[in-house]
């Protein structure tokens, strides 16, 4: 009786054993698609379940809507339709546009400031999901250009921005020397060969996005990130799951 009874023991604390591993590892198995690194050694979130989660003890890390977050700002979402240097369709046809909450309330305050002179911001592109950054780094592949996706962007974490000030009353963008996406020396913000006027545009915009904690980035006169780039976490999500977000 005493060595049924103790078999009985055995294999309940053995069957506890085996549930609980296969508990672990279902656990396991179900984050394993967000957690596993990509071929670069990086990890890239695509889960809006887990962006969430890591938002929930840092607010800034949130990601918020812009034509929500930042009243009159003009988009011309340039990935979204073919007017980009790649001439092809990068976005789904997009109304609006991410970023983290954080690069969001200064962009916010951006655009208070120009707003007291009649003119304000129009955004050519914000948040970018890291396989677009793939797709545009193969026909490039220089990096003062386009990011390298063995690094990752500063758009596919949600803290960096293309942008350009435009005239309220007649919606014209401010001349800055080039269009957006021009890959030249003329872009850079070393380059001075250009008009007075011009010149001052570019400075007029460098120190307002620059006051509100924005960088500047060397070779693109519109492109600006917030400097703790590796505080937020590298961004899959496609806009269709952004857009659920309440």
């Amino acid at each position: 009786m005493r060595i049924v009874f103790c078999n009985k023991i055995i294999l309940r604390f053995q069957s506890g054993i085996i549930f609980g591993m296969l508990f672990t590892s279902c656990t396991f198995s179900s984050h394993a698609q967000d957690t596993v690194l990509n071929k670069y050694g990086l990890w890239v979130l695509h889960s809006l379940e887990q962006l969430q989660q890591t938002s929930l003890h840092d607010s800034g890390k949130a990601m918020v809507n812009l034509r929500r977050a930042i009243p009159g700002i003009v988009l011309d979402l340039r990935y979204a339709g073919t007017n980009n240097f790649m001439r092809q369709r990068l976005y789904p046809p997009l109304t609006t546009t991410y970023l983290r909450k954080a690069a969001a309330d200064s962009l916010l305050a951006v655009q208070k400031e120009l707003n007291k002179n009649g003119w304000g911001l129009k955004i050519f592109d914000a948040y970018r999901p890291y396989s677009v950054t793939e797709r545009m780094w193969e026909p490039v592949q220089d990096d003062r250009y386009a990011a390298d996706p063995r690094k990752g962007s500063g758009h596919n974490r949600g803290i960096a921005v293309d942008l350009t000030i435009i005239d309220l009353l007649t919606k014209k963008e401010f001349d800055m020397g080039t269009g957006f996406d021009n890959f030249s020396d003329t872009a850079h913000h070393a380059f001075t060969q250009l008009p007075s006027a011009v010149l001052q545009n570019r400075q007029l915009l460098k120190k307002i996005m620059e006051d509100h904690g924005f960088k500047a980035l060397d070779t693109e006169w519109w492109h600006y990130y917030l400097p703790n780039s590796r505080q937020y976490e590298l961004l899959d999500i496609p806009f269709a799951r952004l857009k659920k977000m309440k």
